[in-house]
């Protein structure tokens, strides 16, 4: 499974949903867990300041990393899913949204989000499956 930065920052405040009871319950359950590099960089920006950094680092960085075997061509897929949404009349709002989706799907992993961009890339790449 791939967690996207809704579903993290959703458990790490506390929020309540499903995203992050989702999330809580796959990392009590030790499951299977892949951690992109936009993910971290978007959790990690959000740090209120560098304690507050060091020690979501400290919990992301227990996530094995995913590392695309082709970059390059991961962002050329992601770049064709923005295309193709907007080619829908559909505007995702974060192109990062796109690196995700196309990095989850790469991955053949599902992807846990509190984020309708998802839903709305998902309509046009039914490739892309939501934990």
């Amino acid at each position: 499974m791939i967690a996207d930065s809704t579903a993290w920052i959703d458990m790490l405040r506390g929020r309540v949903s499903h995203a992050s009871r989702r999330l809580e319950q796959a990392l009590r359950l030790g499951e299977p867990m892949l951690m992109p590099d936009t993910v971290y960089q978007e959790v990690l920006q959000g740090a209120s300041d560098v304690r507050h950094f060091l020690n979501l680092q400290a919990q992301l960085d227990m996530v094995p990393v995913l590392i695309p075997e082709d970059s390059h061509e991961t962002a050329r897929q992601a770049a064709m899913l923005y295309a193709r949404c907007r080619w829908a009349g559909v505007t995702i709002r974060s192109p990062n949204d796109c690196l995700i989706a196309a990095c989850a799907i790469e991955a053949d992993e599902p992807l846990l989000h509190a984020d309708r961009d998802f839903e709305r890339i998902a309509a046009i790449e039914p490739r892309l499956r939501f934990a």
